[in-house]
């Protein structure tokens, strides 16, 4: 059996029912700046992503310049509707309890805004003090960049690719291929979109659940395969 060493999560829509306020928050914000766009669109395209790549993204797509000014605001709105309206995402904690060996959380959110999700929703313990920030490496070092998932099997002396991740978005699913790990994509938060299962399989999970229950018996049955990459 080749087993993995190290199991990392995804945060957002993957441990916490998240991504579907940010798309709320992020929507609305867009179209009161003159973009247009539904909370699915926002799921579909942009989950994952950091909301300074985001408007990036969309100032690339459209001349329409974008305040510096919603990056502060939208990081205090959704902070405000974090703290009210996040969820456990139903079957972690069942999960959490059958899957052996080191695990860890790699997420673009900030190390705060993690914190306060985790402790929220009563998961921070099952994780502490391995919760990593992507933002803490720089700016630069984001999803869907690989650094963070690297930095992640860097703290417990792993190689990649004796790591499985659990992922939502494909910024993600092509974040940890890149870092040479191995992929579960997950589509059961609120966020999710019909295309959600074939995107992230395209972009790299070998398999996709919606269902967090299943998350212990797809990872033994992972370890059991091999010649993968």
């Amino acid at each position: 059996m080749s087993g993995f060493d190290l199991t990392i999560f995804d945060c957002d829509g993957v441990l916490v029912d998240s991504e579907i306020i940010a798309a709320k928050v992020e929507s609305k914000l867009l179209a009161e700046a003159g973009y247009p766009i539904s909370v699915e669109e926002m799921g579909e395209r942009f989950a994952g992503m950091t909301w300074k790549n985001i408007l990036l993204a969309v100032e690339q797509e459209v001349d329409i310049p974008l305040s510096a000014s919603l990056l502060d605001k939208s990081e205090k709105l959704l902070d405000q509707r974090l703290a009210r309206e996040v969820k456990i995402i139903e079957g972690v904690q069942f999960a959490l309890a059958r899957i052996k060996g080191p695990r860890c959380i790699c997420s673009n959110s900030s190390a705060e805004r993690l914190d306060m999700m985790l402790t929220k929703v009563g998961l921070k313990d099952f994780f502490a003090p391995h919760i990593f920030s992507a933002k803490d490496l720089g700016a630069d070092r984001v999803k869907p960049k690989p650094d963070i998932f690297l930095h992640g099997a860097a703290q417990f002396g792993v190689s990649p690719d004796k790591v499985v991740v659990i992922e939502d978005s494909v910024h993600g699913v092509h974040a940890a291929r890149a870092a040479g790990m191995r992929v579960i994509g997950f589509t059961g938060a609120s966020h999710t979109y019909p295309s959600h299962a074939d995107r992230l399989t395209d972009a790299g999970a070998e398999t996709v659940i919606s269902r967090m229950v299943d998350l212990p018996a797809v990872i033994a049955a992972m370890e059991e395969w091999t010649g993968v990459f």
